[in-house]
């Protein structure tokens, strides 16, 4: 279980409280207008803003202070691809930085790259494939790191609405492999619908504690709503 124990996680001068619990192999859509803190949620989480307060627990154990030894999993908009290297490269890092693979890693990328549908590409270079395929190569690194928290922070928002629902699926499809605990920041309502499982709502610098994504969709906190343009704001 993650648990945030009237947590504040601080970024320059932005202080974001949070204090609820997320159950192992939940998936979380966090959402909110731009600024509100969902990006510092995770940053937080991950070991890149400082924590001001409060405890940060993993399955009851207050998580490492350093980044690297955290059991978190993180996939950025920009994927982070190196473009001097292939495609078998870039997820290879997720099992040694040095590259300087096993047999059996080897073998294992090859088989993360066919389950996230890019069988044949691992020579290729970022620059030469698809923004969609750029998006599996990362999800296939995601998977080798075989981490229990997954973080993305809108990874899918320069796509297209059908490959963001394509991509979203197999989102879900890696998580569910791993077992894994996942947050998702996202600005599009029905995009944390389709993930299918909690909604966090982010205003004001308080993360709300989660919901069922249907329970808060029938009936949305009012900050949503105006979020969403369905009621003024005062």
């Amino acid at each position: 279980m993650l648990e945030f124990r009237d947590c504040t996680f601080r970024q320059g001068t932005f202080d974001l409280s949070v204090d609820w619990s997320l159950a192992n192999g939940a998936h979380l859509a966090v959402i909110g207008p731009s600024g509100a803190g969902k990006s510092t949620l995770l940053a937080g989480i991950a070991g890149f803003a400082d924590r001001s307060a409060g405890r940060l627990l993993w399955d009851g154990a207050d998580l490492p202070v350093r980044p690297d030894q955290r059991p978190v999993a993180m996939l950025f908009q920009d994927h982070n691809l190196f473009p001097h290297l292939s495609i078998a490269q870039n997820v290879g890092l997720g099992l040694r930085p040095s590259l300087r693979l096993t047999r059996a890693e080897a073998d294992q990328i090859q088989a993360a790259l066919r389950d996230v549908g890019l069988p044949g590409l691992e020579d290729r270079r970022p620059a030469d494939v698809s923004g969609g395929q750029q998006s599996r190569a990362a999800l296939a690194r995601v998977l080798v790191m075989g981490r229990p928290i997954i973080l993305m922070d809108e990874p899918f928002a320069a796509l297209g609405p059908a490959l963001r629902r394509e991509m979203l699926q197999v989102v879900k499809d890696v998580a569910h492999r791993l077992g894994a605990t996942l947050l998702m920041v996202t600005h599009d309502p029905g995009e944390a619908r389709a993930l299918g499982g909690l909604v966090s709502f982010v205003e004001a610098g308080v993360a709300q504690a989660p919901v069922a994504a249907h329970t808060f969709f029938t009936n949305p906190p009012a900050g949503m709503q105006a979020y969403a343009g369905l009621m003024p704001r005062d």
